[in-house]
């Protein structure tokens, strides 16, 4: 449920400034606006410092923490992150064209130019010719020697003289020793190897101290979000003045509880207006709060009049996930894996989103018996196959087409009670029709199903379209209201039917997910050698089963925020609530 937000206006004496945002931070409830956006802003200095904060925690996280903990504050460590990152950098883009040149002087072996100017303060000179493979008999001088093979047809030859010039064959070019040799490059490589050992040892130390560099990223977060809010305010020499917006439950003691903390203050809520938009506050049902992981992954908010989709969200998503993977093995990993390792995964993933893998897994699982498929092998008769036979992937389509009419006029549905008692809602009941009156003309085209007066389609989709051309565009002048929803019911039409089919994935893709678990198997049963076979196995599974996971995401929440809202009629264009406070109370945290 989208939390009702009231509009709240706080009014004390300029000398109490402080003391009101003080008790403000400290009740935690209002989210602050500003008076002048423009001049709301944190200082300079103070962000420059949270944002190395920020990119110095995500370098570190990914870091195992060992050795001593360094003697520094968390400002300076954050520094020292970034610039030893900087210079990792670079050494590492100096070592790969370092390697590039060790492997482009192959052709000089492991000679080191030192040793030929040796040769020459002796008076040996040693001078090398790029020469047709048919002239080298030409070439003359006190020593000659073929280095070895150029493309081309061409050798590499070697002229060594006293005091003269190597006489050559026409066409043959000089080869200018290069500016480095290998076994120096070798050695600088070397060093920086060992530098970039040293930088990741010290990283290593360094994250020892990400705690702390945490704890004054929050530190200089408050001081920003108060500099925010000071500067955000109406003042003169007399008033200070602040607004935001609390949620309505809390609006009506606010007044009391900012006196109860000895401050002398004005306030006053009203509702907000249309134009106004309020930020978004949903209060998840207990069951299904594990999907405000994904909205989080996501960013997504609903918009403040927007719907709350968290129900039909947590309902489709792990349905549409299970078809998708299509494998009871996989489920059982994905139950099992957050479930075992909840407090591991929760620090990566997040709490709410770790929920729901394992309510995926169990929804997979389910899906698993049902198809008898675990890890790519069939274990007993199957209630609904999934396999390339033409009965299974008929009857997989028909499920898959099936949930989309569910799905899509449950949103059209929804819409129009949400539009009541608009002639408009008129017209989404219609569109809600209209679905499965498509659900019927998909099956024709795709299955081979009956289309005629003699099924019920033929019905849905008449008196759908007529619902929908007659109330789509409500008017006083009737001809202006049929001419406006036949203007739009073609293009909505033609959407419609490319909704219902788009669902076809949940057959494709689940299809493909169980021959690549059986093609592995089989892949692994022929090497003849459990050596070999195990290791297949785990590839081969692991990498099909991540695939499926970003199916998830391709697919599954595609289906969600896309045909499904837009058929509701969602924008996203809320933002979220986020109080004016020291800490997130536990309660908006649902």
């Amino acid at each position: 449920m989208i939390v009702k937000m009231l509009k709240t206006f706080v009014v004390t004496r300029g000398t109490d400034r402080e003391r009101l945002l003080d008790a403000l931070r400290e009740l935690g409830v209002v989210h602050l606006t500003p008076v002048d956006p423009a001049s709301a802003v944190a200082d300079k200095k103070t962000l420059a410092a949270i944002g190395q904060l920020d990119r110095a925690v995500q370098i570190l996280s990914g870091v195992e923490p060992t050795g001593d903990k360094p003697d520094l504050p968390a400002g300076a460590a954050a520094a020292e992150t970034l610039e030893m990152e900087q210079k990792s950098i670079e050494w590492k883009s100096r070592l790969a064209a370092m390697h590039r040149q060790i492997e482009q002087l192959k052709v000089w072996g492991d000679v080191r130019l030192e040793q030929f100017e040796q040769l020459r303060r002796t008076g040996i000179d040693i001078r090398f010719y790029s020469v047709p493979s048919g002239s080298i008999g030409e070439v003359e001088g006190d020593c000659v020697e073929v280095i070895r093979e150029l493309p081309g047809k061409r050798s590499l030859v070697a002229a060594v003289t006293r005091g003269k010039e190597p006489e050559v064959p026409e066409g043959a070019a000089a080869v200018e020793l290069p500016p480095r040799d290998r076994p120096s490059l070798r050695q600088e490589a070397a060093g920086i190897d060992r530098d970039l050992a040293d930088a990741a040892a010290r990283q290593a130390r360094l994250a020892r101290l990400l705690p702390a560099m945490r704890k004054e990223r929050a530190a200089l977060a408050e001081r920003a979000q108060y500099t925010v809010a000071l500067r955000g305010g109406l003042a003169d020499e007399h008033l200070f003045a602040v607004q935001g917006w609390v949620p309505h439950q809390k609006a009506d003691s606010l007044a009391a509880r900012v006196a109860e903390m000895q401050i002398h203050a004005a306030v006053q809520t009203v509702a907000p207006t249309e134009e106004e938009q309020p930020p978004t506050l949903i209060e998840y049902p207990r069951w299904a709060r594990p999907i405000k992981g994904l909205f989080d992954i996501l960013g997504t908010v609903a918009g403040y009049r927007e719907f709350d989709v968290t129900v039909p969200f947590m309902i489709a998503l792990p349905i549409f996930a299970a078809i998708l993977i299509g494998d009871g093995g996989y489920g059982a990993v994905l139950l099992l894996g957050p479930l075992l390792l909840f407090r591991q995964a929760s620090r990566a993933m997040g709490k709410e989103f770790t929920k729901l893998l394992a309510v995926i897994g169990g929804v997979s699982l389910i899906w698993g018996l049902c198809n008898a498929s675990f890890f790519g092998v069939v274990l007993y008769k199957p209630l609904i196959p999934v396999n390339m036979s033409d009965a299974s992937r008929n009857l997989v389509m028909r499920i898959s087409f099936l949930l989309a009419a569910v799905h899509l006029s449950v949103a059209q549905g929804w819409r129009g009670v949400s539009l009541w008692p608009s002639l408009r809602s008129l017209a989404a009941m219609g569109w809600a029709a209209f679905i499965w009156g498509m659900l019927g003309v998909v099956k024709y085209f795709v299955l081979n199903d009956p289309l005629g007066w003699d099924t019920p389609w033929a019905f849905l989709l008449l008196g759908g379209a007529a619902l929908a051309i007659l109330f789509d565009s409500p008017s006083k002048n009737p001809l202006k209201m049929i001419g406006l929803g036949v203007a739009n019911f073609p293009l909505s039409m033609v959407s419609a039917f490319s909704d219902v089919i788009s669902y076809v994935r949940l057959m494709a893709v689940g299809l493909a997910s169980s021959v690549l678990a059986g093609s592995f198997n089989e892949l692994a049963l022929s090497t003849g050698s459990w050596v070999t076979a195990i290791p297949i196995l785990l590839l081969g599974h692991g990498l099909n089963l991540g695939l499926c996971l970003i199916a998830l995401f391709a697919h599954g929440v595609r289906l969600n925020m896309l045909e499904f809202s837009n058929n509701l009629g969602m924008q996203w264009t809320g933002y979220s609530y986020e109080p004016f406070a020291k800490s997130i109370p536990e309660e908006i945290q649902t």
